[in-house]
């Protein structure tokens, strides 16, 4: 069966979740990529449920507890980040406090220790007005390929892409319901190789036709902002 490496990748998080899951029944305390798979996977679950946003993020924040999980693991995992398919399209959600509200030690093996010095941001290259049409907030991440973002959100698709937000790593920037944001784009680096996301491009940004054939896709799929874009 041919699968998308978007589809790979959503088969991978389920097989891992329902891994710590059977452990979780034995009587397991579990690790750190146990319990993010099992919490990513329920979240992913509840999108494909039918559920909003909110209701998904909070029915994976119940699914385990600090009794649960290892020692060292909710100073470790403090928010977990994965990308759902909800029926007004994929969007990234954002497990903030995964565990509940506990107490951590900052002194525990693996704590996450905040550096001094914040990093720069990138100088951007384009700037783009993105409308939110969505009912409900919008956050993208800083290396997400903004061209295939939310369908709900509004703007140039065809000037976006091959960009990413001008964004440190890391970083998100939200949307709000009906408001419109400027924000600013830089190109992606490396060796331009956008594999996942929504799926639009998985491959080489570069190729011959890849850019007019992701525009296709994104039309047919919906996505606001491509009226008129094949350039």
């Amino acid at each position: 069966m041919p699968l998308t490496p978007t589809e790979r990748d959503r088969l991978l998080l389920f097989s891992a979740a329902e891994l710590a899951r059977a452990r979780l029944g034995r009587g397991l305390r579990l690790n750190v990529p146990e319990a993010t798979a099992l919490i990513a996977d329920t979240v992913c679950e509840a999108a494909r449920d039918g559920l909003h946003l909110a209701e998904a993020l909070d029915r994976g924040r119940r699914v385990l507890g600090p009794g649960d999980v290892l020692p060292g693991v909710t100073d470790v995992v403090t928010e977990i980040q994965v990308e759902a398919v909800f029926d007004d399209g994929t969007r990234l959600a954002v497990i903030s406090a995964p565990f509940g509200e506990v107490e951590r030690d900052a002194g525990a093996p693996g704590a996450v220790l905040p550096h001094a010095d914040a990093l720069p941001e990138p100088e951007p290259l384009i700037t783009l007005t993105v409308r939110n049409t969505a009912s409900v907030p919008v956050s993208v991440t800083s290396h997400f390929h903004f061209f295939e973002a939310n369908p709900r959100l509004d703007f140039d698709r065809a000037a976006a892409y091959g960009m990413r937000l001008a964004a440190p790593a890391g970083s998100s920037t939200r949307f709000d319901p009906g408001t419109a944001v400027e924000v600013g784009l830089v190109a992606i680096g490396g060796e331009r190789i956008a594999i996942g996301f929504a799926g639009l491009v998985d491959g080489l940004l570069d190729a011959p036709g890849a850019k007019a054939e992701a525009l296709r896709r994104a039309a047919a799929c919906g996505y606001l902002g491509t009226e008129g874009a094949e350039r």
